[in-house]
């Protein structure tokens, strides 16, 4: 067993050495590796010669030899792990007098040690196969080389507080696992040596193969996590695959007393499951493998919550990611066709960096030092250095793409993967409140356009008459061109109509225009008139009577003006709509009044109300009572004044009163 385990993991460390090189050649800090991981597969062969020699190198030597052979090539161990510190430390190492120089004392203790496993005082010419005497060399070779790695940990501690980003996590990993598991090593040797069980010396292979597996994942995954995490993943994995194997069990055991034995499997298998899935939330909490998670997910959903403009959703965004990553700079870009745009920044859709992104989601400093160099990563490292961020991420679905980014954090450690996939859940909720804030926008267009359609057929009898007014003057005036009564007359009109014509069609435009409406001071009523202007030709149509009662004074509000016409015209036409029913003595009034720091607008009708069951539920999407329609535009209204600081509300149904909307504008911002 010994020779099987020790002889495969000697090649399995070549192996993982070999990989090591060959997914970044160009890295100094895989070279090195690559170095130790032959220097270690080596000593694992010696150390199995040592136990079993083959026949055909008996003659040459017995056990005995290749044991010293497999301590001397140990006692290089700690300058390995030494050289692979300043490898890490200084991002490359190069072989020269000042190398040698700075490592002489290091070089020096090795061949000492090297030197003294070939003498009588490591093990005695007397020492047999059968019966292995040790000499006094053997126990100091063990405690010099305990001491040495000690001072490899002791110096990589040191080196730790000078260093940052991923240099910091490499050392803390890759050193900390080195001193941990040839620590390990020289123990089970020590042990082996005072008790004489050689289970001890069996453990040594299968430790050498964690490590170089573990070491191997490290260098080439570009998943970057630091030592704490590493713990805490090892811990949450150990016992949750205990505790649910003890519970499944359990279970099994007592099951298969009272059922067949292929029924047993269902019970276990369903308490496994729920055991597992309580368990791993339950130390996901106590680990804390993802730090204020929770957190920032729900200031991202409040932010999500408060905001509906897509500018204010990115800066809102652009908040959320500063406070989570502890930096003074955060971006947040989104498109739904053409160019990524967020902040002052700009992306195009063919830009190399965002095909990039698309192969590979997201991207750090320290992913792109672990992966192969080509163009595309040159670009992207860039990309980061340009604008300071210590990770990208770019999420997405087909209609729309958002790229989150944030700088590097004050504390200048670098991002992990656990931080990147909460930075990836965070993306996906900016992305549902961009949908959502673009849709919306959608949905406000096309409820401009539909309250376009209903007053264009007034409209047009509206811009009739003042045209048959102008004909009818314009046949007459060369019969009458003498007659300066007439001409003044003609001028005056002339002026007033097209003026007329010009206000009403520049209202119309302006209301079917795609707009974002922001908050500003506004007087109120000339944009109420405006709006009653454009519905005035749809109430006479219907034979409706707008009756108009502004009487507030000021009237000066923080409104838009195109929100204040849209509202008023979807409550009026809304209102004109539901008198079809009546057939006589119809009439729509249009009130303002002052209310403590407010302006109040109201808009009533005398129709047959608004049943209490849809009441409750009237300002949601999709509640309408007439037959044509999608029942948006009231929901439209209230996002409309909700992110201008405006209300919407309705009066309580009465028997025969019709239907009363209130919106209050507030005075100040």
């Amino acid at each position: 067993m010994l020779i099987s385990t020790t002889s495969v993991a000697s090649v399995l460390v070549a192996i993982i050495g070999v990989l090591i090189l060959w997914s970044n050649p160009g890295r100094a800090v895989n070279r090195v590796v690559f170095a130790c991981s032959l220097h270690f597969a080596l000593w694992l062969a010696c150390l199995s010669f040592s136990v079993f020699v083959p026949r055909s190198l008996r003659a040459i030597s017995d056990g005995v030899f290749w044991l010293r052979l497999s301590c001397a090539l140990a006692a290089w161990g700690p300058l390995d792990l030494w050289v692979v510190k300043e490898t890490i430390a200084n991002g490359s190492i190069h072989i020269n007098a000042r190398w040698f120089k700075r490592s002489s004392g290091w070089i020096a203790i090795s061949v000492v040690l090297f030197v003294l496993c070939f003498t009588e005082y490591f093990i005695p010419s007397h020492s047999s196969e059968s019966q292995r005497v040790r000499g006094w060399g053997y126990y100091f070779y063990i405690g010099s080389v305990i001491c040495l790695y000690g001072y490899v940990l002791f110096d990589m501690v040191k080196s730790l507080q000078k260093l940052v980003g991923g240099k910091r996590l490499e050392l803390q990993v890759w050193l900390g696992g080195g001193c941990i598991t040839t620590s390990a090593i020289l123990v089970t040797m020590a042990l082996n040596a005072i008790t004489g069980n050689h289970f001890y010396i069996r453990l040594q292979p299968v430790m050498i193969l964690v490590f170089y597996a573990g070491t191997a994942y490290a260098v080439t995954t570009y998943r970057i996590f630091d030592a704490q995490q590493i713990l805490r993943l090892g811990a949450n994995k150990l016992v949750l695959g205990v505790v649910v194997t003890a519970v499944a069990y359990g279970i099994y055991s007592g099951a298969h007393l009272f059922m067949p034995e292929a029924v047993a499997f269902l019970p276990t298998i369903v308490a496994a499951l729920l055991c597992a899935a309580l368990l791993r939330s339950w130390l996901d909490r106590k680990l804390q493998f993802f730090p204020q998670a929770l957190e920032v997910r729900q200031a991202a959903f409040a932010a999500a919550r408060r905001e509906s403009r897509v500018d204010g959703l990115e800066a809102a965004f652009v908040n959320v990611l500063k406070g989570w990553a502890q930096t003074d700079h955060a971006l947040v870009l989104s498109s739904t066709t053409g160019p990524l745009r967020g902040g002052n920044l700009e992306i195009s859709e063919d830009s190399v960096v965002l095909k990039a992104l698309r192969e590979i989601h997201w991207v750090s400093p320290e992913r792109l030092a672990r992966e192969r160099e080509t163009p595309e990563r040159a670009l992207l490292g860039q990309f980061l250095t340009d604008h300071q961020l210590g990770v990208a991420v770019l999420g997405g679905t087909p209609s729309l793409a958002v790229l989150s980014g944030v700088g590097v954090a004050a504390s200048r450690r670098p991002f992990t993967y656990p931080q990147v996939m909460q930075l990836m859940e965070l993306t996906s909720i900016f992305e549902g409140a961009f949908e959502r804030a673009q849709l919306s926008v959608k949905m406000q267009h096309t409820e401009q356009l539909a309250t376009v359609g209903l007053l264009g057929a007034s409209l047009a009898h509206e811009i009739r008459n003042p045209l048959v007014t102008i004909k009818t003057f314009v046949q007459l005036l060369p019969s009458r061109h003498n007659d300066e009564a007439f001409r003044d007359k003609f001028f005056k009109l002339m002026v007033d109509e097209v003026a007329r014509i010009d206000r009403l069609t520049e209202q119309l435009l302006d209301l079917a225009s795609p707009r974002t409406y922001s908050a500003h001071q506004i007087e109120l009523h000339p944009v109420l008139r405006g709006g009653l202007e454009l519905v005035a030709g749809k109430a006479k149509e219907k034979q409706v009577e707008l009756i108009v009662a502004l009487q507030a004074s000021p009237d000066k509000a923080f409104a838009d003006a195109s929100a204040v016409k849209q509202v008023l015209l979807n409550l009026c036409l809304n209102a004109i709509q539901a008198l079809d029913v009546r057939p006589s003595g119809r009439c729509v009034n249009v009130t303002t009044r002052n209310l403590p720091e407010s302006i109040e607008l109201i808009v009533s009708d005398n129709g047959p109300g608004i049943a209490p069951e849809i009441q409750a539920r009237l300002f949601q999407p999709f509640q309408t009572t007439k037959s044509s329609g999608f029942g948006l535009g009231l929901a439209i209204c209230r996002d409309i004044l909700t992110n201008l600081g405006a209300t919407i509300t309705i009066d309580p149904p009465e028997p025969g009163c019709g239907a009363t909307f209130r919106v209050t504008f507030p005075c100040r911002p």
